[in-house]
Order: structure tokens, then C-alpha cells, then sequence
């Protein structure tokens, strides 16, 4: 299993609209091609404009069709350019990672 952890920052007193906005526009297409996250969650403690998500991938190859398939779709480019409108994001960091032998992810 590969999971793709991302954690972004928003400008502050963003966050909000941005996840509003995902919220409305970017949510069911990435949905439609990469299916549920393992988790979507923003900060509880610490930078009050950091959210993450993780996905679930079953290998890179996995990852790069989805991702590809999703980076086409028109509905998750019009959400990308009412993003940038937005200008809420700050930063982007992201990470992949595998899962280990004694603890294996359950879909």
C-alpha cells in the first residue's frame, strides 16, 4: 500500500474560503477519480492554517493513473483555477509512504 500524505498551509484567515471552496468545487471530482481519502483533517493545535489528507493508493502505478485521470477531468481543473483565484495556498508539502508488515492498512 503507498500513501500519499499532504499538508498545505494557507495564507492566514484563508483556510476557511479555501476549504469551502474544495468543499463545493474540488471534492467530487477528486472523489470521482481517486475515491475516498484516509483521512481529511485540518490542525486542532499548533498553525490553525494547516490542513492535510492522505490517500490510499495500491502502488506508484496506481497513483500516477488516478492522479493523471483526475488532472484531465474539466470539473477538477475548474476547480484548480478557482483555487489560484482564491490565492489562499501558501505551501504544499507532500510525502509518500509505505505501510509496514505489522500493522497493514485495512480499506
Amino acid at each position: 500500500m503507498l500513501f500519499d500524505v499532504r499538508k498545505y498551509t494557507c495564507r492566514p484567515g484563508t483556510i476557511a474560503k479555501h476549504l469551502a471552496l474544495y468543499e463545493k468545487m474540488g471534492k467530487a471530482p477528486q472523489s470521482k477519480h481517486l475515491g475516498q481519502p484516509v483521512l481529511y483533517a485540518k490542525c486542532e493545535t499548533g498553525d490553525p492554517n494547516v490542513y492535510i489528507h492522505i490517500w490510499a493508493y495500491d502502488n506508484a502505478g496506481d497513483r500516477e493513473n488516478k492522479r493523471t485521470a483526475m488532472q484531465a477531468d474539466p470539473d477538477w481543473i475548474a476547480y484548480t483555477q478557482e483555487s489560484a483565484k482564491l490565492g489562499a495556498l501558501e505551501k504544499q508539502e507532500n510525502a509518500l509512504f509505505n505501510d509496514v508488515g505489522f500493522y497493514p492498512f485495512k480499506r
